[in-house]
């Protein structure tokens, strides 16, 4: 070993009696050059070191409430970077066109040579984590290396300690690993973010992260190792999937009932899972496996949070506000800081006009080189936190068998085509929603914002397989089920004439509908594009609720039938699904057949927009 290596760290890993982990770790000291090796387990005293050396090294700084720090991504570091994230696929391999690729040989050439000697005059951070409750059938050890102790501490708030996970592999290989460098700090950020790249070596379940701090880009176990765990559920035939995991509870009736859900970025994902009266096991991925049972079960591959703020406010989420504005440990990123107080868009306070945010110091009316204003704090700041310290952290966050998953909603954002809510009429029905999801681009991807965009599943950023594999995955998966969760979809940004129909706060309405539905508590109507909630069960449940009356004309306008939309989306889908390869005909089919009802409809009620009321 490196003589960076001393006898303590050393002795750390060899107590995993693994040959595999410590050919990792010998290899990528010998590349990276740190002056130092600190091996972490996991324990109260390697936590607090990380914490500690975060505030020390100014990656971190503390902030007025007890727990509370801020970190600042590079200006130009501000989203995942779906231009410099690859999938690295060797010659013959092939994903489809919507997935970025390179070339396996020449980008491990490059990342070698990036990595060299990265981490000189740093010390490197060997860190131990567990994707999944620990001793569950669910879990995949994962080993990280990085030189970032933000990104250590934001690990160690989003992911379970693994070491004891590692003893348990006896020696086996079957692990996942990150090696990161957030490469010359200048002003506490990554200074050559030109030459940011994010690689996923799918072939040797490994990545790659240098020159950024973005924890989306560098905190590996985050949406990188979704995408190898993406394909290790096909191959082993379960599900990864990019989705929060909740527990709904309607008022008075003492059950809980597990949704998983899928949303694209910055389109009510966390807002959704963190509902109020509800509780909250997840707000990001998910691995599903059939039961003994039949019935699918769900764990949380994370034990935090890594979300949006903007928006939080103790109006519309008053969860995730409560617990942001209370002592605890919190990194918030990329927010507006004012004597030591954090500050976000949307908050619902009076903002600041001066302050420190990701562009330096700020005041009100600066400019960036294109002579744009530089918000207060960006659209995509973040909030990490630990689940256990929400007051509705579910029970079972941690259990090893998973919950029982119930329901599935598929989410994104769309303003002129979609109601609120529907529920497929069954499981491959409901394979044709989620393939069929599209939103709008946010803030949360570098790029442009406002464009419609193709998202099956909220996934397709992510895949390590072929499209058409993925969507067979989930029509192959109902077959080894006994009793498959109903599918449901929302849409919480329909609007007419440039105003929302939904108020944010109706999404617990419809929540609570998918809820009884499962239940059998409400009938529904029959409609071209799957069940709809009928008029009286919605006044009943915002009465109940929210002790407000629902009316006939918001009912009108938010779930009407707008068959020209609706068509016009299906053809666009189509002409994207037949340019990929092995789409399988169900998804065809299914099409074709939503197409002829939506026809009928409009021939029957000689309109392009059909009031539900026509439907009883």
């Amino acid at each position: 070993m490196s003589p960076t290596l001393d006898k303590k760290n050393l002795t750390k890993l060899q107590k995993l009696k693994n040959r595999h982990v410590l050919a990792v770790v010998k290899k990528y000291i010998n590349l990276c050059q740190p002056h130092k090796v600190t091996v972490l387990t996991g324990s109260a005293k390697d936590l607090a070191y990380v914490r500690k050396l975060a505030l020390e090294n100014g990656e971190e700084h503390p902030l007025s409430t007890p727990g509370h720090t801020v970190h600042f991504d590079g200006y130009f570091d501000q989203g995942r970077d779906t231009q410099q994230t690859k999938v690295l696929l060797k010659k013959g391999q092939k994903l489809g066109d919507h997935i970025n690729c390179g070339k396996r040989k020449v980008c491990l050439k490059e990342i070698f040579s990036l990595l060299s000697g990265a981490m000189i005059g740093k010390e490197m951070f060997v860190l131990f984590y567990c994707l999944g409750p620990q001793r569950s059938r669910f879990s995949i050890p994962a080993l990280q290396l990085t030189d970032s102790s933000y990104v250590a501490h934001s690990e160690n708030i989003l992911y379970r300690p693994g070491y004891n996970e590692f003893k348990r592999l006896k020696g086996g290989n079957k692990f996942f690993h990150f090696i990161h460098s957030a490469g010359i700090l200048k002003n506490g950020v990554s200074k050559n973010y030109p030459l940011k790249r994010i690689y996923i070596d799918i072939n040797a379940d490994r990545i790659f992260s240098v020159n950024t701090q973005y924890a989306g880009n560098s905190v590996g176990l985050k949406k990188l190792a979704l995408r190898l765990a993406i394909k290790k559920a096909h191959r082993e035939s379960w599900l990864c999937e990019h989705m929060f995991l909740m527990g709904a509870s309607p008022s008075g009736k003492k059950r809980v009932t597990y949704f998983t859900g899928a949303f694209p970025s910055a389109c009510g994902k966390t807002s959704t899972a963190m509902i109020s009266g509800q509780t909250i096991l997840g707000d990001d991925i998910v691995y599903i496996r059939p039961g003994k049972d039949g019935k699918a079960y769900a764990v949380n591959v994370e034990q935090g949070i890594f979300g949006i703020i903007e928006n939080v406010n103790p109006l519309d989420d008053p969860s995730i506000y409560q617990a942001l504005t209370a002592p605890r440990e919190i990194i918030f990123s990329n927010v507006l800081i004012h004597k030591k107080n954090p500050y976000w868009l949307g908050m619902g306070k009076q903002l600041p006009a001066k302050g420190k945010n990701f562009s330096g110091r700020w005041r009100e009316g600066k400019k960036d080189i294109s002579d744009n204003p530089i918000l207060p704090a960006h659209r995509n700041a973040r909030y990490t936190i630990s689940i256990k310290e929400l007051k509705n952290a579910d029970p079972h966050l941690n259990h090893p068998a998973g919950v029982p998953v119930m329901g599935i909603i598929y989410g994104g954002r769309d303003s002129d085509t979609s109601p609120p809510v529907v529920q497929s009429f069954d499981w491959p029905h409901g394979v044709l929603i989620s393939s069929c999801l599209e939103s709008e681009t946010t803030a949360a991807t570098l790029g442009q914002t406002g464009v419609r965009k193709f998202n099956p599943m909220a996934n397709l950023d992510f895949l390590t397989i072929p499209l058409g594999q993925y969507i067979q995955s989930h029509l192959d998966f109902a077959r080894r089920l006994k009793k498959c969760p109903l599918v449901f979809q929302t849409n919480y940004f329909l609007k007419e004439n440039g105003v929302y129909l939904n108020q944010k706060t109706d999404k617990k309405v419809w929540l609570l509908w998918m809820e009884g539905r499962i239940h059998n508590d409400f009938k529904a109507e029959i409609t071209p594009i799957g069940f709809l909630p009928r008029y009286e069960d919605l006044t009943c449940l915002f009465k109940t609720v929210y002790q407000r009356k629902y009316t006939k004309n918001e009912y009108q306008k938010q779930f009407s039938i707008r068959c020209a939309n609706l068509l016009a989306k299906l053809k666009r889908i189509k002409t994207i699904l037949r340019k990929e390869d092995r789409i399988p005909a169900e998804i065809f089919k299914q099409i074709t057949a939503q197409q002829q009802r939506l026809l009928a409809t409009q021939q029957k009620f000689h309109s392009d927009i059909i009031s539900p009321f026509c439907f009883r």
